[in-house]
């Protein structure tokens, strides 16, 4: 963890407007949450270690994801068979990959990170045009590809000690044909489950910093509550995947120019 007697009002300052900024992108785009976390504890708040980086992360974000299902439900967006089919196959991945997780070098985890960041923001270039079927459902004949995207997800989740969302709003969309508004809101319950499987793993291992979880959530709430009204203006017009695509591409290329030389 942060030493305690570093882990001044400075810092928790700065983990509260990483919390905004993840807040934010979660409630706008289902994903990008711990894709924005990670890189912000490390080089923004100044977290010396990775792994404390990302179980602090993981809880956060968790517990965001969940203000932002609030709050897409409201609205109408969530396919909760979908939802909770994905995250129930996908908190198996997660328990598996972040006990691997651990055992990896932090720096070079960062890296690995930042190299499956580029291949998803390419993914959501190529399909930003696909408008998706809007009563979409999970029955069973898509069941196991479902499960399985799901399965996958939640490895890759555990494994980066991330929510996962940038990874689980193109597997909803891969597995369903649904609209990308309903992969965002939907997403959500899959990036709260695999968060908490991941943090609970890193907090055995003693790798969650809590209080500054807890300036990172608080940050989160008012970050998520403007990012959900902001996707609902935007649904439909396929700017959400466009964004979703930037943000990763950009915060992937920096992660990239600060550990490239550990790979």
């Amino acid at each position: 963890m942060l030493d305690p007697s570093h882990l001044d009002t400075l810092h928790l300052l700065l983990g509260a407007v990483s919390g905004v900024l993840v807040g934010f992108t979660l409630g706008l785009v289902g994903g990008g949450g711990s894709v924005l976390a990670v890189p912000l504890m490390v080089y923004f708040v100044g977290v010396p270690s990775p792994h404390v980086a990302i179980g602090t992360s993981a809880f956060a974000v968790a517990v965001n994801a969940a203000t932002g299902l609030i709050q897409h439900a409201r609205s109408g967006t969530v396919k909760w068979r979908c939802g909770g089919m994905y995250a129930f196959s996908g908190i198996f991945g997660a328990f598996l990959g972040s006990t691997l997780g651990k055992a990896i070098d932090g720096q070079k985890l960062l890296f690995l990170f930042a190299l499956v960041m580029v291949a998803v923001g390419v993914l959501m270039i190529r399909g930003r045009g696909n408008a998706g079927v809007p009563g979409a459902q999970c029955n069973r004949e898509n069941a196991p590809k479902v499960l399985g995207f799901g399965l996958g997800t939640g490895a890759f989740s555990g494994f980066f000690g991330i929510g996962g969302g940038f990874l689980i709003v193109p597997g909803l969309i891969a597995s369903t044909s649904m609209p990308m508004i309903n992969a965002v809101g939907t997403s959500l319950i899959a990036v709260t489950a695999f968060g908490l499987t991941t943090a609970a793993n890193y907090a055995v291992s003693g790798l969650v910093d809590w209080l500054l979880a807890g300036a990172l959530i608080a940050g989160g709430v008012v970050g998520g509550l403007i990012g959900t009204r902001t996707a609902r203006r935007l649904s439909g017009q396929g700017a959400l995947s466009t964004v979703f695509a930037v943000m990763i591409f950009v915060v992937a290329l920096y992660m990239l120019a600060k550990s490239g030389g550990l790979a």
